[in-house]
């Protein structure tokens, strides 16, 4: 029964489904569908939209029943909004200069076109919100201005800088001693140097170090983010500096868009190289000093750069096609740069294969020196600075300064007795008064010296002794009167050998001669490819550096010497004209015979003629040099007389009686003839100094100041009689005094190491002429290393820079040195500054683009250009106060400085913070800067090696 009914309901059921399909068609179920689900949608949409409108007005009424009113301000705020945004107005005035304004506007302007205005637009076209950080800006600005007026930079500029530069070159000075002092044999790299540059800086300054600063760019900009914002908190009014957002953009301008790039620009060694070629651009290169440069650089990418342009410069001139009178200038061309490049081959073979390369050390071992004669050690103050050292090893000291304090004596005896004569002559009487001055004197160098009490006492002849002693006592003294002891004493001096004799076979008799510029490198031959011309293929010097020069061949009659003017010609020389003159050389000996040409101008022939005949008086009746004539009055007539009239002064000069009379005469005859640039002696300038350089040398003042490193004994008596001396001519000669004995002191007494002191620490505040002293004694001291030196020299040089400042300049030099710092701060001066910044960052009005690394060739040539330049502007007068090595050595010290980035920076880092300490001296920027630097490592590895040296001690207490 169920299962009847079940098929009935399926059949039923199938009937329907198919007549309804038949009907309605087959696509009627998803007609179905749709219409369900639509009519479901229909019914959510309507019940969706019934109760948005009942829940907006239920909270409609829920707001003004349980919330207080709204403010009356929001509404005025939104329609201020609504209105048209105002112009802001900004006054342009910024320092109270237009001259100084204009150029301001014009970086301030260009900064944020570059670093805001090209991302700012992209977010929004409103300007207020540009016109307020222009106004911010421009608020610092004026700010920084009023402040900068109301300082004096006087001392900045004469002083902190001159301290921090001449601290700074003494830390460098230490880390290369330090370098020098680990391993002599292995060279520290660039990398130690400045590890070891840091270290030191740390046992100088002792409560900060940069290292981080300089050496990490991330620490870098922190530091540099966090100065910008204490600068905008002291600048910024109130309200500015809380606005958050405002001063984050402007601290980022001033960090990354303006404080960075200067900083990368001026401790690039590149830029510092090309700005100091630039700076002394006027002065021309020297052979003779491009030469130098080859021989002492130790950096192997400086000789290949020199090499490889050699080479170039080699392959195009060969590959000229000339004739005539330009193949010779060609082949002079050819044979100098054939022999750099031999040169330069040289060095770096010497580099590479680990030889010594010290030129002292090589010509102590090669053992062909020049020979000075001992008179000339004694007038020369170089030259007398390393006998005087000698002489103190030997124990013979006090017979130099028996030489010496005698010739100050007849110096200072000659002078009042002259003063005595003209006060005579005036009617004016002090004879007993002089006489007995001068009488005191002698008798302070016979007891310090001769009597039986000296000690140390100089040995001469008794019978010398007795006579001295008997005219003391029964004559009046004259400035002769220890002429015939002095004489024994010279001579004793020159034959032991123990002094002379034994100094020419030591060590410092070789270090002598290189300071003298006296000194061949015997690691370079001469050339053989031709005949020696200059660098630049003008034949103003020689190349031919061979060591067996003419200095070192003697007087004796074996040699025979005849040079004769073979040719007269006239060279151009950067716009000067002048006369050149072909001189043919023949020296013949009994194995052989040479001959070379060797060129020299008339100035070389007067510079001669002054030195032998300072050297040998009485050649001075004998020789006669032709008068000097400009070359504007000469013509081939003139020429052929000069030529003439040189030739006869040339054979008289090598006459060989000329030559037995004056056998030291032959070495300033084979240095004037030698084939090589004639190295002038003193130049016009320093001939007029002598006036003041030879009492200097002489004077008794000076021989005391030698001595206060001898024993007491020695000392108390060489006080004694100068301060005698020193009575006399206050007495009798004030303006004597007051020129060569008023020394302000260097180093004062201290316990601690003044080494390890900042430089400024070590000079006195209240010394006259205290400005100009400060900067030239802190600059002569750190640059040349003088401390290291004879503490006799360095009183010498303290005494003639005083002499040089004040016949310079008079006593108006600090007035001088105030005038010229109120130029450098004028508001000319500063407008300038600011024009040469923004031209620098935005030639043209447009960004500067990212200035591309030079090529490492390009590099290393203006490197060698840069000493070159350097060394070539070193005066010789300076060479014969100090010496030749060491200005070489002083000169090269300073440039090698600037060749390290990161020292650079240290160098801009303390400059600003100078600047900054002095702009603001009522805020503690010293603290600050030492927070900024706290996390140095050199100065956490500082204090712990402080905190272990100093636990020992404590333990013990």
């Amino acid at each position: 029964m169920l299962t009847e009914a079940s098929l009935s309901i399926w059949g039923w059921g199938s009937l329907g489904i198919v007549l309804f399909l038949i009907t309605f068609g087959p696509f009627v179920i998803f007609y179905l569908t749709f219409y369900i689900l639509c009519f479901v949608g229909g019914g959510l949409v309507v019940t969706l939209l019934f109760g948005k409108t009942n829940s907006e007005k239920y909270l409609e009424q829920c707001e003004h029943s349980f919330l207080p009113p709204t403010s009356t301000g929001v509404p005025k705020c939104l329609e201020e909004m609504k209105r048209e945004a105002r112009t802001i107005k900004i006054d342009r005035r910024l320092t109270g200069a237009n001259i100084i304004d204009e150029p301001l506007q014009q970086v301030i302007q260009f900064s944020l076109r570059d670093y805001v205005q090209y991302w700012y637009y992209t977010l929004s076209d409103d300007e207020s919100f540009l016109l307020e950080i222009r106004q911010t800006l421009q608020n610092a600005l004026i700010q920084f201005a009023t402040r900068s007026k109301e300082i004096d930079w006087q001392p900045y500029f004469t002083t902190r800088i001159v301290d921090d530069f001449g601290t700074h070159l003494r830390v460098f000075r230490k880390a290369q001693q330090k370098i020098t002092e680990k391993d002599d044999q292995a060279k520290g790299t660039a990398e130690d140097l400045v590890d070891t540059f840091f270290e030191v800086e740390v046992e100088m300054e002792k409560d900060v170090c940069r290292d981080l600063v300089c050496t990490s760019p991330k620490d870098e900009e922190g530091f540099l983010r966090d100065l910008c914002e204490v600068l905008l908190y002291l600048l910024l009014p109130p309200g500015d500096f809380q606005n958050k957002i405002m001063r984050y953009f402007v601290r980022e301008i001033l960090a990354r868009g303006i404080l960075l790039p200067l900083i990368n620009q001026l401790s690039d060694p590149d830029y510092i190289n090309q700005y100091v070629i630039w700076m002394i651009r006027d002065s021309n290169c020297n052979y003779e000093a491009f030469m130098n440069i080859i021989k002492l650089s130790d950096n192997i990418g400086e000789l290949e750069a020199v090499r490889d342009k050699a080479a170039e410069e080699l392959q195009y001139l060969r590959s000229l096609d000339t004739a005539g009178d330009d193949i010779n200038t060609i082949k002079n061309q050819i044979n100098s740069l054939l022999f750099v490049k031999k040169v330069c081959d040289s060095r770096i073979q010497r580099l590479q294969s680990g030889k010594e390369i010290n030129t002292v050390k090589l010509a102590a071992n090669f053992g062909k020196l020049c020979t000075v004669p001992l008179d000339s050690i004694l007038v020369d103050n170089v030259a007398l600075q390393f006998f005087m050292d000698y002489m103190q090893q030997t124990g013979g000291q006090a017979h130099l300064f028996f030489w010496m304090t005698v010739e100050g004596y007849r110096v200072t005896a000659q002078q009042q007795l002259e003063v005595l004569l003209s006060r005579q002559r005036d009617g004016k009487h002090q004879t007993n008064q002089t006489k007995g001055l001068l009488r005191a004197a002698a008798v302070g160098i016979y007891e310090q010296y001769l009597s039986e009490k000296a000690s140390p006492r100089v040995t001469v002849d008794d019978y010398l002794v007795a006579k001295l002693a008997d005219t003391l006592n029964h004559e009046d003294p004259t400035p002769e009167i220890f002429d015939d002891i002095q004489r024994k004493v010279y001579e004793l001096m020159l034959r032991d050998e123990r002094f002379y004799p034994s100094f020419r076979q030591n060590a410092l008799y070789v270090r002598m001669l290189a300071e003298l510029d006296m000194l061949k490198d015997p690691s370079f031959r001469g050339s053989d490819d031709g005949d020696g011309e200059s660098f630049n293929g003008s034949p103003t010097g020689s190349i031919n550096l061979s060591l067996d020069d003419l200095s070192n061949v003697s007087s004796d009659d074996s040699v025979q010497l005849h040079a004769y003017i073979s040719d007269t010609g006239v060279c151009n020389d950067h716009g000067k004209t002048y006369a050149l003159y072909a001189i043919t050389v023949h020296r013949r000996n009994l194995n052989s015979e040479e001959m070379w040409k060797t060129y020299r101008r008339y100035s070389d022939f007067h510079d001669f003629h002054m030195r032998i005949t300072e050297q040998f008086e009485s050649l001075s009746s004998i020789l006669k040099l032709p008068g000097k004539k400009t070359f504007n009055n000469m013509d081939r007539d003139f020429l052929e007389k000069r030529k003439k009239d040189l030739n006869a002064y040339l054979q008289l000069l090598l006459a060989p009686e000329m030559m037995k009379a004056s056998p030291a005469l032959a070495h300033y005859v084979y240095d004037f003839l030698e084939n090589k640039a004639y190295s002038k002696g003193k130049g016009d300038f320093a001939r007029k100094m002598d006036t003041f350089v030879n009492p200097l040398r002489n004077s008794m003042r000076n021989v005391s100041n030698a001595v206060k490193s001898l024993p007491d004994s020695l000392a108390e008596g060489m006080t004694k009689m100068s301060d005698n001396m020193g009575k006399m001519s206050e007495r009798l000669g004030q303006d004597i005094k007051q020129s060569f004995f008023k020394v302000p002191p260097l180093i004062p007494k201290t316990d601690a190491d003044p080494e390890h002191r900042r430089v400024a620490a070590q000079l006195d505040d209240n010394v006259d002429d205290n400005i100009p002293l400060r900067v030239m004694l802190l600059l002569m001291d750190e640059v040349f290393d003088l401390k290291e030196r004879n503490q006799w020299l360095r009183r010498n040089i303290k005494n003639l820079l005083q002499q040089l400042i004040r016949a310079t300049y008079g006593d108006t030099i600090n007035r001088k040195i105030v005038d010229h710092v109120d130029w450098m701060t004028s508001p000319e001066q500063v407008a300038d500054s600011v024009k040469r910044f923004r031209d620098a960052f935005w030639p043209n009005g447009i960004l500067a683009e990212t200035v591309p690394c030079r090529d490492k060739s390009i590099r290393m040539r203006t490197r060698v250009a840069g000493k070159t330049k350097l060394l070539a502007i070193m005066p010789d007068e300076l060479k014969h106060i100090i010496g030749a090595e060491t200005t070489r050595k002083g000169i090269l010290r300073v440039f090698e400085m600037f060749q390290h980035n990161q020292l650079n920076r240290r160098m801009v880092y303390v400059f600003l913070e100078g600047f900054l300490e002095t702009l603001f001296p009522q805020y503690k920027f010293r603290d600050l800067f030492n927070r900024l630097h706290s996390r140095s490592k050199q100065m956490q590895k500082y204090k712990q090696k402080l905190q272990t040296t100093q636990a020992p001690s404590l333990q013990k207490r």
